[in-house]
């Protein structure tokens, strides 16, 4: 099974589409019980095994096997996104939600035009807390492109990420995104 691990792992650098599903077919399982172990919750847990899959899909062509098992090589990529989401979560309940100018966006709310009406107040109340649910990484991506106005290209070259990983990042922030402001859609009906 490792010589099959590692011709899979040669396929996907070849851009193997069909091995990448076969590997993850086989690796899933132990791969989301270990995240499982460190984050608890489903969201971040599915996120988290998403971010293991792509970057071995990126990095596949750097596995050596005189380093270490597959197993080895998967599982270390897996602990450390997981422990880096869990990190993100933490400073994320530490850190004030900041808009693009700086100030705190529930101060901005709070603080709003005595003009704007309940309806509109409690609207954005349910958008501040959306954006705040969102792991760190996610929002970051999503407030620099919707609020600074930057291009998925210029996140990454502000950021320092693959642009692959900003675009992945903006993709799942919308999916929460979408899903948490189901309220507004159905208020708005």
């Amino acid at each position: 099974m490792a010589q099959d691990d590692a011709s899979l792992l040669r396929r996907m650098a070849a851009g193997d589409e069909v091995a990448l599903g076969i590997f993850y077919d086989r690796w899933h399982p132990l791969v989301n019980g270990v995240v499982m172990r460190i984050l608890k919750q489903r969201a971040d847990v599915e996120d988290t095994v998403e971010e293991v899959f792509w970057q071995a899909w990126r990095q596949a062509a750097r596995y050596t096997p005189s380093r270490g098992a597959v197993q080895t090589w998967l599982l270390t990529i897996a602990r450390s996104r997981a422990l880096d989401r869990a990190r993100a979560m933490k400073r994320q309940r530490e850190e004030p939600l900041v808009g693009a100018d700086g100030v705190e966006v529930v101060q901005q709310v709070a603080e709003g035009d005595p003009s704007v009406d309940t309806e509109a107040l409690e609207r954005r109340r349910i958008v501040v807390a959306a954006l705040a649910e969102l792991p760190a990484e996610q929002r970051e991506a999503l407030e620099l492109g919707y609020f600074a106005g930057l291009s998925q290209s210029e996140i990454a070259e502000r950021t320092g990420q693959p642009l692959g990983t900003i675009k992945t990042r903006v993709r799942l922030a919308m999916q929460k995104l979408r899903g948490r402001l189901q309220v507004l859609r159905e208020d708005a009906r």
